[in-house]
């Protein structure tokens, strides 16, 4: 898993049969200080996320589609999560920052 923020949302009108009705949102995956890290994701909805959330993803098929509960749905990347809050332990710099989610915004 790891830590990212819904950027937007994509709109996709013919798509395969197992992703109707599914919510798709661009995810930005981001590192322990909430900065962005890497190129943004297309992600399959699990969570009931929405935009500007900060939420845990899984990037691996098996765990994307048992997420979303679509046996055999052409998906390799879920929001399986909202982040709350990141609760760091001074001093510790593996763990995330507690801003690492937005405050008032996530749930």
């Amino acid at each position: 898993m790891q830590l990212a923020r819904v950027t937007g949302t994509v709109v996709a009108t013919q798509k395969h049969e197992k992703l109707l009705g599914a919510k798709l949102f661009l995810v930005q995956p981001v590192d322990a200080e909430g900065s962005a890290s890497g190129v943004p994701l297309l992600a399959v909805d699990a969570a009931q996320a929405g935009v500007g959330e900060h939420v845990l993803v899984v990037q691996e098929g098996r765990a994307a589609v048992a997420a979303i509960r679509r046996p055999a749905a052409p998906a390799d990347t879920a929001i399986v999560g909202i982040v709350d809050r990141v609760d760091r332990v001074d001093g510790d710099p593996s763990a995330a920052r507690a801003d690492a989610a937005p405050s008032g915004g996530a749930r």
